[in-house]
């Protein structure tokens, strides 16, 4: 398999410009997942890399060889790119080991073994070429399809949203077993998708298109713990975004004063929390801030819990394990777990308008606290021992 690298890629339809200036690099044997919403360039992307479109200007390296660039266009047949659809496209008037082997020379498609240990590298039993594509799973299918794609040995694959078709549970098995294939192929594969939870658990790095250019690459933990900026937080999962003031490494917000994760310069920013990062406190302590639970919704392993926070009545949503969700109306006290983001931002809260108990010593905020911190803790106690959905928290 082959690096891929991209430099300041290009492409305009008229007076609209969708891609500008696209730099880019995907190491040797590395899967990068390209997440952008419609209309944000991968199809574009995928045209260009495969060959089916040329680009204005720019570059385009596979393997240190140069197949789009000023006077250069390799066309998709001399690329060595193997690509899968969003369903497989499979040809219904072959088997699947001669849909398997339909890549190759001629004289290799009679080798039976070939195919055979093409499927299994795809998690699927030896037995399956005979069959038809019609008597195969949407799963199956696209396993398939990515063993037609490895079978000429490429330099690269581009999968385009390949799992899109399938329902929730095939897709995460099929996930699996498509990156379990290409990496023990070594292949350098590009997936291309809008899904933002494929994005981040298939990738070794994640690059966000997003009007044409690459608003962030970087590994799918640091992009969801540190996006660039707010819009790219809410894009890559679920934000609670309050205003606050920076100072000293830490930001002071309704939920009290928070420490931040990157340090850059005081003053007014947008504070940034997962809502995983918000917890439940059973007692009113130093750090916590009070709030109402004002909702619930329920998502089966998990649930959304919406509160007001007594500064502002500003609402906030918490994520917690579904069977540990409070009920609605008691009031409870927040505490947030591990650093936050903060981005520059128009206003501003100063530390005088934190609630008592994140601004106070130590003794002093239990003290004047507990006198309010009995409803969740009354509600916590009440909770039957034991575990599973009645668990005390």
């Amino acid at each position: 398999m082959a690096d891929l690298r991209i430099t300041a890629l290009t492409k305009t339809f008229g007076a609209r410009t969708i891609l500008r200036g696209l730099d880019f690099f995907a190491p040797s044997g590395s899967l990068v997942a390209i997440l952008g919403v419609s209309g944000s360039g991968k199809t574009t992307l995928l045209r260009l890399l495969s060959g089916f479109e040329h680009a204005d200007s720019g570059s385009i390296e596979i393997g240190g060889r140069e197949v789009s660039g000023q006077g250069v266009h390799v066309p998709p047949e001399r690329r060595r790119i193997g690509y899968v659809a969003q369903e497989g496209s499979l040809f219904p008037h072959l088997t699947v080991g001669e849909n398997v082997v339909f890549g190759l020379p001629r004289h290799d498609r009679q080798n039976g073994a070939r195919a055979e240990a093409l499927l299994e590298s795809v998690g699927l039993p030896a037995s399956y070429k005979s069959r038809a594509p019609y008597e195969l799973s949407g799963g199956e299918q696209q396993r398939v399809a990515l063993a037609r794609a490895l079978a000429p040995v490429p330099k690269l694959v581009l999968l385009d949203e390949p799992f899109s078709a399938l329902d929730a549970a095939l897709r995460l098995e099929t996930r699996r077993a498509v990156a379990a294939a290409l990496a023990a192929a070594g292949a350098t594969a590009l997936l291309v998708t809008h899904d933002q939870s494929e994005a981040l658990s298939m990738g070794i790095e994640v690059a966000v298109l997003r009007g044409g250019i690459l608003a962030q690459v970087a590994p799918p933990e640091k992009l969801y713990w540190q996006p660039v900026d707010a819009s790219l937080a809410q894009f890559v999962g679920e934000a609670v975004l309050l205003p606050g003031t920076a100072t000293a490494g830490f930001a002071i917000c309704a939920l009290g004063r928070l420490q931040l994760a990157q340090s850059g310069a005081d003053g007014p920013v947008e504070v940034m929390v997962r809502p995983e990062q918000i917890r439940f406190e059973p007692v009113a302590h130093a750090g916590a801030v009070k709030a109402k639970v004002s909702g619930i919704t329920f998502f089966g392993r998990d649930a959304s819990v919406q509160v007001l926070l007594e500064a502002g009545a500003t609402p906030v949503t918490v994520r917690v394990a579904s069977h540990r969700a409070p009920e609605p109306g008691i009031e409870a006290w927040l505490t947030v777990d591990g650093a936050v983001m903060a981005y520059p931002g128009l206003s501003a809260l100063s530390e005088a308008s934190l609630p008592l108990a994140s601004r106070q010593s130590p003794g002093r905020a239990l003290k004047d606290a507990s006198r309010d911190a009995g409803s969740f803790g009354d509600w916590v106690r009440a909770q039957p021992q034991g575990s599973g959905p009645n668990a005390k928290i």
